[in-house]
């Protein structure tokens, strides 16, 4: 479930310290115990175990979805996917449920990598782009402009809202943000993605970054048990608020399923026969 917001919150938070633990920029790492060893992607456990310790975090960046941090030799980047979160805490506390990897630190800290479903993954590599080369551009980047998306989308012949959720396409929506940006750009989430005209194009761009911001803003949403402390879906207009009257226009809220994931939508605001 965490997306673009919820990862640079959780970054923000290591970097700074927050969501109730101690920043951990410029830290060590001592060891690393993996509690479930298939969270670890790249490299093999022993060469992880023999790799990671002594290293010391420079930054901690985000790329999409993917948290990176930048060390002393390597970078390690983990995926959260569906209800991954991170946490900072003392190494004299007991291990929580779900806790999958759990990475020791000078100061006596600890990062835990929780999981509860396991489809979460951690990378050690020397070049980050092995695992971030197939990434489409960032929202957020200056060269993203609307007439670049709009080259983009001409590009393609997908349902817009199966589009957003492509990370080769655009980096760190999901679908959450997907359905609010679509909702902002008044487009409908079946809208093929080649039909989409330039002026609807920057809309689009204009709605997927306020709804970034905002989700930042707020630092990201908390849905369930995945992720903690965001208050974003408070200020949902569409997502999750199905027979629920848009605040737009008063019309009925729907739901619709769209590529496997449930979507929600004005049908007046986003009118389905727009061309």
């Amino acid at each position: 479930m965490p997306e673009l917001p919820e990862v640079e919150t959780i970054v923000r938070a290591l970097r700074d310290g927050g969501r109730g633990g101690a920043p951990i920029l410029g830290c060590r790492f001592l060891g690393v115990e993996l509690l479930w060893e298939r969270t670890l992607a790249v490299p093999d456990v022993g060469e992880f175990q023999r790799r990671l310790p002594g290293q010391k975090i420079e930054s901690i960046d985000r790329c999409g979805k993917f948290l990176l941090f930048n060390l002393s030799a390597d970078t390690l980047l983990m995926h959260l996917r569906m209800s991954g979160d991170l946490r900072v805490d003392r190494v004299e506390q007991p291990a929580a449920p779900h806790d999958r990897a759990l990475f020791y630190l000078d100061d006596g800290l600890r990062l835990a990598f929780n999981d509860p479903r396991k489809f979460g993954r951690i990378w050690l590599t020397a070049d980050p782009r092995e695992v971030l080369a197939g990434l489409g551009p960032e929202p957020f980047d200056p060269d993203l402009t609307p007439e670049t998306l709009y080259l983009r989308l001409q590009s393609r012949r997908k349902q817009i809202k199966t589009l957003l959720l492509d990370q080769s396409f655009l980096a760190g929506i999901g679908n959450i943000y997907a359905d609010e940006a679509l909702h902002r750009a008044g487009l409908h989430p079946l809208r093929l993605s080649d039909s989409i005209n330039p002026a609807e194009s920057a809309r689009l761009l204009e709605g997927i970054r306020a709804v970034l911001e905002q989700g930042i803003l707020h630092n990201g949403a908390s849905l369930d048990w995945a992720y903690r402390g965001g208050q974003f879906q408070n200020q949902f207009r569409v997502h999750q608020r199905a027979g629920e009257l848009c605040y737009n226009c008063g019309t009925l809220i729907l739901r619709q399923v769209v590529g496997q994931r449930s979507t929600y939508y004005c049908p007046v605001c986003q009118p389905a026969d727009q061309r």
